[in-house]
């Protein structure tokens, strides 16, 4: 059995930001040479998320204005973790995005149904962040 391990790093411009990583995790299984198997990714930060969906702007948007409803960032007064730092909503956003996704492999492809893209979401951005890429198989 092969296994393959990529860091990916991310330091987005905006404090929220959802980036399609799909052809670069496709890229990291090509590097890898492994035809069948599973891959693994998952965001190494705790204000971070990595997530499979659509890559439909008003659906990125319906996130935003959801997620915000859901933990609103501000006013920051609202959670007790902003005595220590003040991104307690990108904790709760990371949570209920998700940390990571797991992927089958087949045939040297990534096994996505036909509207699936694999997102990095940064919920407390501008500062470097990684992505975990690990893949096992044959």
């Amino acid at each position: 059995m092969k296994s393959y391990r990529r860091e990916l790093w991310f330091e987005t411009r905006k404090r929220r930001e959802l980036i399609n990583i799909t052809p670069t995790i496709a890229d990291c299984l090509r590097e890898s040479g492994i035809a069948e198997g599973i891959l693994l990714c998952n965001a190494m930060h705790i204000t971070a998320s990595v997530f499979i969906n659509d890559d439909e702007s008003g659906l990125h948007q319906d996130f935003e204005v959801w997620l915000e409803g859901l933990a609103p960032e501000k006013p920051h007064s609202r959670y007790r973790h902003n005595g220590y730092e003040d991104n307690a909503d990108a904790h709760l956003k990371r949570s209920i995005m998700g940390r990571e996704v797991v992927v089958a492999v087949t045939k040297g492809e990534l096994d996505l149904g036909p509207w699936e893209q694999i997102f990095y979401g940064e919920f407390d951005g501008k500062r470097r962040k990684r992505v975990l890429v690990k893949i096992i198989g044959e």
